[in-house]
């Protein structure tokens, strides 16, 4: 409570024990019983009220928040050109009153939603695109009076900016800036160009009639039901062109994946044949080197294949027969040593 409304509440107070002074004189006036003092009791309450009365209608204290607009009837402009900032003023009593005006920031909100808007109910903007789709714009407007421009303020607007000036500013600039771009380019491509060119215009505007714009908030657009379902159309045969897409190229993938185990398996058989055949030869020659060497030693040791197969021989044997159309090979006789025939 500041001191303007203390001595308000002070100055009542002193009316009403003026009143309760006269009304006591009255009372025992009517009954022929003397009240010596309620003359100058009266005197003194209602001088006491008028002044108490004249000084808090001359005191006006201004919060923080806010700023104050002098109405003056000895001014000749009807007004104050300076509004009053915050903290306690005096004005002309009686002659001079006050309107206040916030200067804090404060939210518009247009919404499809019943309950987000200022207005109950469906408050979105319907607005057409330059390709003829309708789309439905939630949007909020925050902005905040000019501390330096309330009193144009109140003299232009009053308190009807909010409905005569914000409302109508918005829902006209967004219907406008909306018509310049494709329905596509507001989904996506050019969506914040979009709210940006919103956001200067209505800057502009507003900053014309002393408010400034603090931001504005493109909060949802709401397509047809054809477009919507169009655009749900779309988005399936985009997935399933993808599905199909991702198809094909695993079906690629397994297909290489086959052509590389089937080049490896090739590989890796050509790889044992090589060996086989590397393993043939190296055992060709080596079978080719014994032989010559076979050879080399028969040639130079006669006797040494008869006594390879003498050993070849079981033991003990001293007879052996042969075909009668072929000649000895072995003198049997020295094949047992110590025994003669």
């Amino acid at each position: 409570m500041n001191v303007a409304e203390v001595l308000r509440a002070v100055s009542t107070l002193a009316w009403l024990l003026a009143f309760l002074v006269i009304g006591l004189a009255v009372f025992r006036a009517a009954r022929n019983q003397t009240f010596k003092a309620a003359g100058s009791l009266v005197v003194v309450g209602v001088i006491t009220a008028l002044v108490l009365t004249a000084v808090s209608a001359g005191l006006v204290f201004i919060q923080p928040e806010d700023r104050g607009v002098v109405i003056s009837a000895v001014d000749p402009d009807g007004y104050r050109d300076t509004p009053l900032e915050p903290g306690l003023h005096w004005i002309i009593p009686f002659a001079e009153n006050v309107v206040t005006y916030p200067i804090s920031r404060q939210t518009y909100t247009m919404s499809i939603a019943p309950s987000e808007g200022a207005i109950a109910g469906d408050d979105s903007i319907f607005a057409r695109t330059s390709d003829g789709q309708e789309v439905l714009v939630d949007a909020s407007v925050i902005f905040a009076i000019d501390p330096t421009q309330v009193v144009n303020v109140h003299i232009q607007w009053q308190d009807r900016y909010v409905n005569d000036l914000i409302r109508p500013v918005a829902r006209g600039v967004i219907r406008d800036q909306a018509s310049q771009y494709g329905i596509e380019e507001i989904v996506s491509s050019k969506r914040i160009e979009m709210t940006e060119s919103v956001r200067a215009e209505i800057a502009n505007k507003l900053s014309e009639n002393g408010l400034i714009l603090v931001d504005y908030v493109l909060r949802n657009i709401t397509f047809s039901e054809e477009y919507a379902a169009s655009v749900e159309q779309k988005q399936i045969a985009e997935q399933q062109a993808q599905q199909a897409k991702f198809v094909v190229e695993q079906r690629k993938q397994e297909a290489e994946q086959a052509r590389q185990t089937a080049q490896g398996q090739a590989d890796a058989r050509v790889i044992a044949a090589k060996g086989d055949a590397e393993a043939r030869l190296i055992n060709a020659e080596a079978e080719a080197k014994a032989l010559e060497l076979i050879a080399t030693a028969l040639r130079d040791n006669p006797d040494l294949i008869t006594y390879q197969y003498v050993q070849k021989l079981a033991p003990g044997i001293q007879v052996m027969l042969v075909p009668n159309d072929n000649p000895y090979l072995l003198p049997l006789p020295g094949l047992t040593p110590g025994v003669q025939p």
